[in-house]
């Protein structure tokens, strides 16, 4: 299977269009690291992070200095959890010869507080590989986001117009719920029991003969199939600032390596979407949380610019259809929220390449949080991301139905008096603290800023980590023989049937950057003293 794409083919690439032309480059004065600001007010814990070009995992005290260290054989594939008992859940990255790109995973290990090595499960395969994110769920299982593998005929039967069909085929995301089964003689051990698919639930209206042909504006409860597609050619223009974005990724560990995804040649590398793919990552699904007393699903796709909700109370084949489980909607979406082009709606685009799209627990209602990065907002002038807070509609009624703006934005790049500016064109996230605070992750900064509820700065840490530059890369080397595939799924090209850099402006090498010393952040979590995982570990320490 090819992974290049034909120089025809560009005039489709995915994602939206670059602003115009930015200011010329500067270079950036040094900026400080470590702890910059502590204040009053700061919600008083420990700050997990797993910088992608290091192969460890760390626990930051409230003095921005490390109070404790998982090492690992694996850069990270990028997300990691502490668990009430002490030990880390941690995503790894492996080389996989079919799925190459940016958020690139392959691995799931669950290691102890001392550094032994309790779970180890290998989700590399032909035709599957884990990517960006997973979620420790409250019965010991975990939800997994992950690539597979569609090729050409299927995706022909499927409505996607033909001009945008290459060879390689795309890789659309499926979620998979694993329960661990580790045993001393395999410690990678897992039972598949759920899985909901993407693919499983597209329309179409540009085919009357093709699968799941409709009127798109009518089903936004439905993913169209050649969502995202561009209709003109990039730019020279484009073409240098994608590579520039490419190469940054790769200098922060987001792609891994060293070298470029295809040779000097070839410029159809430019116009793959974060890092690789060669535009194949058709979704680019970067976050996944679940909403234990709804048994809710929060999706977070870059490439289209939305968040989406699905129920994950049905059963493995009602997630496959649009029917059954609690909300009587099976696997298709229940809501969807940033930008209405993508499902023939009208309004304003909101969303811009976002991240880490999370659950607010406690409140009333449902409230979600997203980190808003940016990439080709509209209006010129300096690029800058946001977080947004979100207030969700009742569920049940067509799932574009709102709400129409934020209920709170915080980010003076998006014209609010107070609070911090940041920019980071891709990873990064937003945390809402137990005291209302939120914990900020400007990831291509390796900055963390915590903010109050007047959106006041009263934590504040620059990155720069012993050891985590020069260690960029796949990470250690896979066993051999890789398990079948998650659920022994097939490539879906052999079923008989179908289902039935940054932008312009920064952050490059000195603009809208203030560092990063190497150390990229796919996201930070605060953990309070009194979190599980924590009490009796940690030794009592006078700061």
């Amino acid at each position: 299977m090819s992974n290049i794409i034909p120089i025809v083919l560009l005039s489709f690439a995915q994602g939206p269009a670059l602003p115009p032309d930015s200011p010329p480059e500067r270079p950036s004065p040094a900026q400080p690291t470590g702890l910059i600001t502590r204040a009053e007010g700061a919600f008083e814990g420990y700050t997990l992070i797993a910088p992608l070009s290091s192969k460890s995992t760390y626990l930051l005290d409230m003095q921005g200095e490390i109070a404790h260290e998982w090492p690992s054989d694996y850069t990270p594939g990028h997300s990691a959890y502490l668990l009430d008992d002490g030990s880390l859940m941690r995503t790894g990255r492996v080389d996989n010869d079919t799925f190459s790109g940016g958020g690139q995973g392959g691995r799931i290990q669950r290691i102890a507080w001392d550094g032994e090595l309790l779970w180890d499960f290998d989700f590399s395969t032909e035709v599957a590989l884990a990517h960006h994110d997973i979620e420790p769920l409250p019965n010991g299982n975990v939800l997994v986001i992950a690539w597979e593998a569609v090729g050409p005929d299927e995706l022909f039967r499927a409505g996607r117009r033909f001009e945008a069909i290459g060879d390689a085929g795309l890789w659309p995301d499926f979620v998979v719920e694993l329960a661990p089964r580790p045993t001393e003689a395999d410690l990678g051990g897992a039972e598949v029991v759920w899985e909901w698919h993407a693919f499983d639930h597209l329309v179409q209206d540009q085919n009357d003969q093709a699968e799941n042909f409709g009127v798109v504006a009518d089903l936004s409860h439905r993913i169209d199939v050649n969502a995202g597609l561009r209709t003109t050619a990039l730019t020279a223009e484009e073409l240098r600032r994608a590579k520039e974005l490419e190469e940054e990724m790769r200098g922060l560990g987001y792609t891994g390596g060293d070298d470029p995804s295809t040779g000097e040649d070839d410029d159809t590398s430019a116009a793959r979407p974060h890092g690789g793919g060669g535009g194949t990552d058709w979704l680019h699904t970067n976050s996944i949380d679940y909403l234990p007393g709804e048994d809710l699903i929060l999706l977070s796709s870059r490439t289209l610019s939305e968040v989406w909700v699905i129920d994950h109370s049905t059963t493995t084949a009602q997630a496959a259809t649009g029917a059954g489980g609690r909300r009587g909607r099976g696997g298709d979406l229940l809501w969807r929220w940033g930008n209405p082009a993508m499902h023939g709606g009208t309004g304003q685009q909101q969303l811009f390449g976002q991240h880490d799209a999370r659950w607010i627990e406690g409140g009333e209602g449902l409230r979600v949080m997203v980190f808003n990065n940016g990439e080709g907002r509209p209006g010129g002038g300096d690029s800058y991301s946001t977080v947004e807070v979100l207030e969700l509609p009742e569920l049940g009624g067509p799932a574009d139905a709102g709400p129409a703006s934020p209920l709170r934005t915080i980010g003076k790049g998006g014209k609010v008096e107070e609070g911090p500016a940041f920019y980071s064109s891709f990873i990064s996230g937003a945390q809402a603290l137990p005291n209302g605070n939120v914990l900020i992750c400007s990831g291509a900064e390796s900055r963390l800023i915590e903010v109050d509820a007047s959106d006041r700065v009263v934590w504040e840490w620059q990155g720069d980590l012993p050891g985590a530059e020069g260690e960029r890369g796949p990470g250690g080397n896979r066993p051999d023989g890789p398990p079948p595939g998650p659920g022994g799924r097939p490539p879906r090209g052999e079923r008989p049937e179908g289902p039935g850099g940054p932008p312009p402006g920064g952050p490059g090498a000195g603009r809208g950057r203030r560092g990063g010393h190497g150390n990229g952040l796919f996201r930070a979590t605060r953990l309070g003293m009194d979190h599980p995982g924590l009490v009796g570990l940690i030794p009592a320490k006078d700061e």
